[in-house]
């Protein structure tokens, strides 16, 4: 049987401490989220303050990265009218995220998770979730 290496709670919680703690450097309350190697959610954290309805963003940019194995923020490069993904943001039930702030989780070369971090601007979202992702390094 061929077992399939995967994001544990115990790295996820890594994960969303080493996110919050940035998230708190630069002022800015987030939603963190960390999915498996199926991209179901493992763990989700809203720091006090964060916007209720970025919760739904966090989780959804830790799924896209998963499903699609790249940073959300590198897909909407190629999501734009006229660009090989566009439309790509109505697949999968509206649920990927075509904007900066989801990171695919990586192992030995394998991706294996993903985080997604929402309640700033594009820019916030992926220094949380870049800070984030190397809390599980």
């Amino acid at each position: 049987m061929r077992s399939i290496d995967t994001i544990s709670l115990d790295d996820a919680r890594r994960i969303i401490a080493a996110g919050e703690d940035r998230a708190q450097q630069i002022g800015q309350p987030s939603n963190i989220a960390v999915v498996d190697a199926g991209g179901n959610l493992v763990a989700h954290v809203r720091m006090d303050g964060a916007w209720i309805g970025s919760v739904d963003i966090a989780i959804n940019k830790a799924f896209t990265a998963r499903a699609f194995d790249i940073a959300t923020a590198d897909l909407a490069e190629n999501a734009g009218p006229g660009d090989q993904f566009f439309g790509i943001s109505g697949s999968n039930q509206g649920r990927v995220m075509i904007f900066a702030g989801g990171i695919p989780l990586r192992e030995d070369g394998r991706i294996i998770g993903g985080v997604g971090v929402s309640g700033g601007s594009g820019d916030q979202d992926q220094t949380v979730a870049e800070a984030a992702a190397a809390g599980f390094r």
